[in-house]
């Protein structure tokens, strides 16, 4: 049996989490404005985002939260990451109107390198095993057994919708967004976040 009330909670509570800006939202509207490789950086967010929440709804949440080794090395691992990430981006931000050259840029980041982007930003993430695999599946698994489905497809489902809207309005509105003086506060936001966040995870906070 389906249920509508356990499925807009999964929705509502899932939509929360995912829309709070971060590492991939950031990554996502970057390549919507640059255009580069777009459709397959928002498949790779929902395919991410719905693997960790089926995780999360089977109890690997409990794991993690128990194993003090775990969260350490993901604390740090994805510190590092977030904070060269963002050095990158601010990087890229006072050089200015140059990281516009969408043929250059596009010619650099290959497919596979834009996949990379995205299973790093998702995976060295602590934010986002906690959101999906730890919140959502504390959540999920103290629903009744049969309401467990329709809450992480509820969930799974605020993935896909927030995902393939960010990333088609940021494509959409690329040409405002990926103006000069528009793309380097993007740039220097993007960066700011990212170094903000390593510096939160690497408080433990």
């Amino acid at each position: 049996m389906f249920f509508q009330q356990v499925f807009l909670q999964g929705l509502i509570l899932g939509a929360s989490l995912i829309m709070a800006i971060g590492a991939q939202n950031a990554h996502v509207i970057r390549t919507g404005v640059r255009g580069e490789h777009v459709f397959a950086t928002v498949a790779a967010c929902i395919v991410i985002d719905v693997l960790l929440i089926a995780l999360g709804m089977s109890g690997l949440g409990s794991l993690i939260e128990s194993s003090p080794s775990l969260l350490a090395l993901a604390r740090y691992g994805g510190a590092a990451f977030l904070a060269w990430y963002g050095w990158r981006c601010w990087s890229s931000s006072l050089r200015g109107g140059a990281s516009l050259a969408v043929s250059n840029q596009a010619q650099a980041l290959t497919l596979k390198r834009a996949l990379a982007t995205v299973l790093a930003l998702s995976l060295l993430n602590p934010h986002v095993w906690l959101d999906t695999v730890v919140l959502l599946g504390a959540v999920g698994s103290s629903l009744a057994g049969e309401q467990r489905g329709a809450f992480a497809l509820g969930a799974m489902t605020a993935s896909v919708l927030w995902f393939s809207a960010l990333g088609l309005g940021a494509r959409r509105f690329a040409s405002v967004l990926g103006r000069p003086a528009v793309w380097r506060v993007i740039e220097a936001m993007t960066g700011t976040l990212m170094l903000a966040l390593a510096l939160l995870l690497l408080g433990g906070t």
